[in-house]
């Protein structure tokens, strides 16, 4: 009691006083360990404490009486404390007993364990309010160990009302930063507000100063749901302030040298000359890049597609659309073997296309293509250079050297670069020096919507959400230990009928970590499969294999020189081997819905019917939901949605793989959110866009 009224006391002398630049451990006058906690949890000021916002608010506005609680629930009851005393167990350890009578006279037994400092708060005769579970026994009830509040005239802090929840530290519970939050109550008056006026209104949204008080001191569900909405939305306002900030920046100035115009007979007559009808999601990304490239900024757009959806198509009308006008394009790609496969085939769609078009009477200038990648002697790679330097190349293929300094283009009008590479800051200031050229970055990895909207925002952004031709679906099925051997029966027979199998491990080799025991990894995978297939040709591929060696193996392995590849995560997205017809994955349990997806897109790129099989490490992980759904969906976008809901957001904004705030979840979680922000800070910047960021 003497402890409530020092707060009370010292909660006046700061009333009208508290700045939000005031170092809490001038307001609080608390412990150096709660102050070091505080510093801790990144709260140093007043403001600092105002934006700790709850997690949730637990509803504790319903009072019971002994005789109507109901049993296993969390119930607030009021009630006087009688005979408390301390009691010293057999043990040496100490608890605090007491008699607890409710205002109908009904009494039950409480105990709170290991707490002795409550004998000192609490004294015989006192009107407490007690929040806990109930339990029944032989002697009675009994509360053990309920949190308490003693009643007083003031407004109860814990109990008959919304109480916040905030996320906890070893030292500052959530019940201490309730009662701190009363010392910085008046404070929130001076918050800022951070959301245009014009927002506000047209979102419907309360000020940031009620949304803060509506979170700290809830007085009605109506007013906490708007509060977490306009927090919601002014994360994602904020995040899209920056994203387009970055867009404008990388924009720069305008450059008449940059317009392409869109020539639709050219792209009609492509399709026509590979005698082939693109999907509706290709002809829209086309139109879209196309569209971008008329204009006299530098395009910024994510061509997002799931595993056959026909990207590289896409990649190259827009490409044959540029040389057409006498631009030049780079494809950057991670590895020299996707380097050689992209070079050949463009190339070859390229020239029969030329081709086409002269027997037409059209113009198309015979293409040149350039291959430039690490492995080339150095007089082959100056030579090749010397050409970009000159304009005698239009397109040149390779890896990230391709933008480095020693690079120089005649005429550089767009660059294409393949999901695997850090495309950073410094990148795009090395493509300002060489004419800050139109950018196009492709990805496989299926993205739900507000994720793409965020991460990537920065990109306008256009989906491939159809599969050209009549692509066979992959039998997936999810294995356990017990069925290896009838799956490697089948695999042994499918190698006889001449196909090739790849086998992915979560590790290269043994793992001392606990959890790792039973997790197969590819020297030990590599080493029982030759056991197990003797007469089969087995080739291992894991990220500690130099460069030259990785391409090697998967140069080999694509000329059939190899049965079966056991390979770490390693093995690259878009590599192409037709005769690969089945995948194994151990500790499937460990990958995510999507790189799984990822994984089952190495197989199926041929007619032959293609197997995917997910083994787990025990029995009960087989039985999972989660990759139960891996047999029943073929989509990438569905799968990655279903990841997102159980799996959270990844590494995105520094948030980590699990243990996600929830509303944090539901606002990636929200496209919806996500547009209407991104809308809003377009507005705010000025910024008119044809394709609302793909929204």
């Amino acid at each position: 009691m003497v402890q409530s009224r020092c707060l009370l006391v010292h909660r006046l002398r700061y009333t009208g006083s508290v700045k939000l630049t005031t170092p809490l451990k001038e307001v609080l006058r608390t412990t150096k360990d709660h102050v070091d906690a505080l510093s801790d949890m990144g709260m140093n000021v007043v403001e600092d404490l105002l934006l700790y916002l709850p997690r949730m608010h637990e509803d504790r506005s319903a009072f019971h009486t002994l005789t109507n609680a109901p049993a296993d629930t969390k119930v607030t009851i009021r009630g006087t404390v009688e005979s408390l005393k301390l009691v010293r167990t057999r043990r040496g350890k100490v608890l605090v007993a007491a008699k607890f009578t409710d205002s109908d006279g009904s009494i039950a037994d409480v105990i709170w364990f290991n707490q002795p400092h409550i004998k000192r708060m609490l004294h015989d005769g006192q009107e407490v309010v007690l929040m806990g579970k109930l339990t029944e026994g032989p002697r009675g009830l009994t509360f053990q160990s309920p949190q308490f509040e003693v009643e007083r005239s003031r407004d109860l802090v814990h109990a008959g009302r919304l109480v916040p929840v905030y996320p906890q530290h070893d030292v500052i519970s959530t019940t201490w930063l309730r009662e701190k939050m009363l010392l910085v109550k008046d404070a929130i008056q001076l918050l800022p507000e951070t959301l245009p006026d014009d927002v506000l209104k047209e979102e419907e949204l309360p000020s940031r100063r009620d949304a803060v008080l509506s979170m700290h001191f809830p007085d009605d569900p109506h007013k906490v749901e708007l509060a977490r909405k306009r927090f919601a939305f002014e994360r994602m306002f904020m995040m899209q302030k920056d994203i387009l900030q970055r867009k404008m920046e990388w924009q720069g100035e305008r450059n008449d040298a940059l317009r392409t115009p869109l020539d639709v007979e050219l792209i009609k007559d492509l399709f026509l000359s590979l005698n082939f009808s693109p999907t509706g999601s290709q002809k829209v990304a086309i139109y879209e890049i196309l569209k971008d490239m008329e204009k006299d900024v530098p395009m910024s757009r994510l061509l997002e597609g799931d595993v056959g959806s026909g990207k590289t198509l896409v990649a190259t009308a827009v490409i044959a659309n540029v040389i057409r006008h006498g631009g030049q394009c780079a494809l950057m790609v991670p590895t020299e073997v996707l380097a050689k496969q992209h070079a050949q085939s463009i190339a070859k769609t390229l020239i029969a296309f030329s081709q086409f078009r002269l027997k037409q009477g059209r113009q198309m200038p015979m293409p040149s293509v350039a291959l430039l990648t690490g492995s080339l002697p150095a007089s082959d790679a100056n030579t090749i250079r010397l050409k970009i330097a000159n304009g005698t190349v239009d397109l040149i293929v390779g890896t990230h050297a391709l933008i480095e300094d020693k690079v120089g283009f005649k005429s550089l009008r767009l660059v294409i670069v393949d999901e695997q590479h850090r495309f950073g800051v410094a990148q795009r200031e090395k493509l300002k020096a060489k004419g800050a050229p139109h950018f196009l970055s492709m990805t496989a990895t299926p993205i739900p919507r507000t994720l793409a909207l965020t991460a990537y925002g920065h990109h306008d952004l256009s989906v491939l959400l159809e599969k050209p031709g009549n692509r066979v679906s992959i039998a997936t099925k999810v294995v356990s230990p017990k069925d290896r051997k009838t799956v490697e029966l089948f695999i042994d027979r499918e190698i006889s009928d001449g196909r090739q199998a790849f086998v992915i491990c979560p590790l290269i080799g043994e793992s001392a970590a606990e959890d790792m025991e039973s997790v197969r990894n590819v020297t030990m995978e590599e080493k029982r499969l030759r056991e197990e297939f003797p007469s089969r040709r087995i080739a291992a591929l894991h990220g500690k294999m130099t460069p030259q060696e990785k391409d090697r193996i998967m140069r080999e392995f694509k000329e059939k020189k190899f049965d079966i590849l056991v390979s770490t995560s390693v093995i690259e997205v878009g590599i192409d081997v037709p005769n690969a017809t089945i995948i194994v994955i151990e500790g499937a349990e460990r990958f995510g819905l999507s790189q799984l997806h990822q994984f089952r897109g190495r197989v199926g790129r041929s007619d032959f019917k293609s197997h995917c099989f997910l083994f787990t490490t025990g029995v009960e992980s087989a039985r999972s939901p989660r990759l139960r759904a891996m047999e029943k969906y073929d989509s990438g976008f569905h799968l990655a949605e279903i990841d997102l809901k159980l799996r959270g957001p990844g590494e995105l904004f520094g948030f980590r793989q699990s243990g996600i705030p929830q509303r944090e979840l539901e606002m990636f979680m929200d496209p919806e959110l996500a547009v209407r922000a991104r809308r809003a800070a377009e507005r705010e910047a000025g910024v008119l866009t044809a394709s609302g960021a793909g929204a």
